[in-house]
């Protein structure tokens, strides 16, 4: 976009900052049809002029859709049932400024492929035998609390797990399933090749 026309938006790009930033909800961000009513029917490209400004920062507007599966090229109607909000382009700075630790991330990459590789839902107990055989048992439940808080799953009446908003703006699913398989595959390849071979038999003379 050239610099004349992002001229044009900049008091549309001072409002939709102000209420990116500015929470007034559970969740943080805002809907898209609020930004459809505040900014009008163009409030897409003013998000990508904003999300320019914000890339010196690090920073970028991101998209979240109420179904889990992003439409490639989504529509006003879809954009304006989703949810938009500010975020830090790297994420693990980010978890690093949450204090998160490395088995916590790990817990959490666990989980969230487990829940993904079940068609998006999962029982807290088995989520939690499946965590005790990688983590320390007292830090299950704390974990899987903490992954709640933060709005990376959310948790139904009956104890199902299910990938909540967080997973869907941050995680890029696929490649986080590719890179544990490839990491099993890597780990099986290195046992195979750390394992003593069978003496063979002696042929009898």
């Amino acid at each position: 976009m050239s610099a004349k026309r992002k001229g044009l938006y900049a008091a549309k790009v001072k409002k939709a900052t102000q209420m990116l930033f500015y929470k007034r909800h559970a969740k943080p961000g805002v809907k898209g049809w609020e930004l459809h009513k505040a900014l009008g029917a163009d409030y897409p490209k003013v998000l990508d002029v904003l999300d320019d400004y914000l890339k010196p920062l690090d920073m970028q507007v991101k998209t979240v859709f109420e179904e889990e599966k992003t439409p490639e090229k989504p529509t006003v109607e879809e954009l304006d049932k989703a949810r938009f909000f500010v975020a830090l382009r790297d994420v693990v700075t980010k978890d690093k400024l949450m204090g998160w630790r490395v088995d916590d991330l790990a817990g959490l990459a666990i989980t969230i492929s487990y829940i993904i590789s079940n068609k998006g839902q999962a029982t807290r107990k088995d989520v939690e035998k499946l965590l005790g055989e990688k983590i320390a048992n007292w830090k299950v439940g704390l974990n899987l609390d903490r992954y709640i808080r933060h709005g990376y799953l959310s948790q139904d009446e009956k104890g199902l797990l299910f990938l909540d908003w967080r997973t869907r703006a941050e995680v890029d699913q696929k490649k986080l399933i590719d890179m544990l398989l490839s990491a099993e595959k890597q780990k099986a390849e290195t046992t195979e090749v750390q394992s003593p071979q069978e003496p063979m038999a002696q042929e009898e003379e």
